[in-house]
């Protein structure tokens, strides 16, 4: 059994620990909260954009923007992983990375070749691991999404799509369901699906000005960055939720830690005392 020593050298230390994760889960309920904020507020935003991308996929313009265009073959495919900049969340990253590697495999046995965009460095790590050509990533993204700074990765894999350098681009993410769930989700980016923008309850056209190929460019683009956006926004409030929530159980555990080291201790040190306690006995009936 280790000494007494030894032990409270253990309980401080874990005691210490404790003070570190307690912190941290403090940090991260404070900012869960804003990024819960942030995420419903740019809800709005993104399904009034969405109903208008749907209306125009079931309009009949003069001009069929490439975007909308389902291609006959799929030879190679645009990916997007968005995954956080730190640990300490659980298994946020590892859930969604294991999605994308069984999807990777699966197309992989089609035929299928990639490029790849990574949105957080435990993403652009996992990708690199892969040997995947990774074309463009960003990482540092902070506690809130800036568009000016995915923008020129979005860029990137637009205009891979429009240069037919991929025909499919896919996004990888986890959405955000409550504090204490959130679920790894793929989707289609491009082509623009039916089922991804759904059906409007009306169907009708628009007058377009100057002409439809200007203004479906403008919408379309700022549509995808749209839903890129949203799902970065939902990724880091399903972060800040999923460390909170790992750093209450690790301080939990600790706690339990501490509880059982104090009991060993105890026993240790009352084991000492009566030994000693003996020992005198002993001494004194042999005087």
């Amino acid at each position: 059994m280790a000494g007494s020593k030894e032990i409270r050298t253990k309980i401080k230390s874990v005691q210490n620990t404790r003070k570190i994760t307690k912190a941290m889960e403090m940090v991260a309920a404070s900012k869960m909260r804003k990024a819960q904020e942030r995420m419903r507020a740019m809800r709005p935003y993104a399904e009034k954009i969405r109903n208008v991308a749907a209306h125009l996929s079931h309009a009949n313009p003069e001009y069929r923007h490439p975007f909308l265009v389902e291609r006959d073959t799929v030879k190679k495919v645009g990916i997007i992983i968005i995954t956080t900049d730190k640990g300490l969340c659980g298994g946020l990253n590892t859930n969604v990375q294991r999605m994308a590697l069984n999807k990777i495999k699966q197309w992989e046995a089609e035929g299928e070749s990639f490029e790849v965009c990574a949105f957080g460095n435990k993403g652009l790590g996992f990708m690199q691991r892969l040997g995947v050509n990774v074309v463009a990533n960003v990482v540092q993204l902070g506690d809130r999404p800036q568009l000016e700074k995915l923008i020129g990765a979005i860029k990137v894999m637009l205009d891979g799509y429009t240069q037919d350098r991929f025909d499919r681009l896919m996004i990888f993410y986890t959405k955000f369901i409550n504090t204490m769930r959130q679920e790894p989700v793929v989707e289609q980016l491009l082509p623009l699906s039916g089922e991804k923008l759904g059906s409007p309850e009306g169907s009708w056209d628009y007058i377009y000005e100057p002409d439809p190929k200007v203004v479906l460019d403008q919408v379309l683009t700022r549509y995808v960055e749209a839903i890129i956006v949203q799902a970065m926004s939902e990724n880091m409030a399903s972060e800040q939720s999923a460390r909170m929530v790992a750093m209450k159980a690790a301080s939990d555990n600790a706690g339990n830690v501490i509880d059982e080291l104090t009991l060993i201790y105890n026993k240790t040190r009352q084991a000492a005392i009566t030994k000693e306690l003996s020992e005198i006995v002993g001494g004194a009936a042999a005087v």
